[in-house]
């Protein structure tokens, strides 16, 4: 029996379920197209990350859980056997003039949360 590329990947994982990579973040600010509009969307992109089953939270101001919308993209896996996924958090554009910083969280079991934070004041005005 001839083994695939993919089929040889998802041998491997299941063999050894130890090879555990904590993601990358990256969080994109909204546009000032849609704050135009009355909306802000930020998204947090999740990169190879290993397995696949790691959750993104969203803080905002240092507090998870308010008045604002969260909801996350299914996981992708990549040509390297490692995931990549995202998060979409969204509030009104007032809700973001008021804001300092977001940041956003990925967990997963007992490994080290991986966070990356944006300060309002670092994104451009233009």
């Amino acid at each position: 029996m001839a083994l695939y590329p993919a089929q040889f990947i998802h041998q491997t994982q299941l063999i050894n379920p130890d090879c555990e990579a904590r993601p990358t973040l990256m969080v994109l600010p909204p546009s000032n197209e849609e704050l135009q509009q009355g909306k802000a969307t930020l998204v947090c992109l999740a990169n190879k990350g290993f397995p696949s089953d790691w959750s993104l939270a969203w803080k905002v101001d240092g507090i998870s859980g308010g008045s604002w919308e969260e909801s996350r993209g299914p996981a992708v896996m990549e040509q390297d056997a490692r995931y990549s996924w995202s998060s979409t958090l969204r509030l009104s554009a007032d809700q973001w003039t008021k804001v300092g910083s977001v940041t956003c969280e990925a967990t997963q079991g007992s490994q080290t949360l991986v966070s990356e934070t944006l300060r309002r004041d670092q994104c451009s005005q233009d």
